[in-house]
């Protein structure tokens, strides 16, 4: 097995582990997220297992995509706690979005801890083909104009 070492990775879990040391609860924190291309659209997937689907929030403003999303921790007053490391509190992600995207149609869901955010590419961002016209084409295209029919 061929483990990788991320020191930037290491770094930011040092920090965060420091930070909610300092401010149990009231940190915010990054969500692992996968973004690529398919097609026409760009498709963005952040992990939130355990979180309420419902304290997710969503939105666009001067094309930055924000997601917020909270993970309460638990309130059990006669847990003896051995070991916690699933961090809570709040997690937040932004992006800038690219002139060639359409923040007007993006679209989520949900399912199993995994939130799925469908970003369209504009219409007029999208690839397309440009007629070639002829020398010949064009003039006869001219004649049929000038001529009365």
């Amino acid at each position: 097995m061929v483990l990788t070492f991320d020191p930037f990775r290491e770094l930011d879990r040092l920090a965060g582990q420091l930070h909610s040391a300092a401010v149990p609860g009231g940190t915010t924190m990054a969500m692992p997220m996968d973004l690529y291309r398919s097609g026409d659209h760009f498709v963005l997937h952040c992990d939130l297992a355990g979180v309420d689907p419902g304290s997710v929030l969503i939105d666009v403003d001067n094309r930055v995509l924000t997601i917020r999303a909270e993970r309460s921790p638990r309130t059990d007053d006669d847990v003896q706690w051995v070991r916690r490391e699933r961090p809570t509190g709040t997690f937040e992600r932004r992006l800038t979005l690219a002139d060639g995207l359409d923040p007007d149609r993006i679209t989520a869901t949900w399912q199993d801890g995994v939130l799925t955010v469908t970003i369209p590419v504009a219409e007029a961002a999208k690839p397309r083909r440009i007629a070639i016209t002829t020398a010949a084409s064009r003039s006869g295209a001219e004649q049929a104009a000038i001529s009365p029919a």
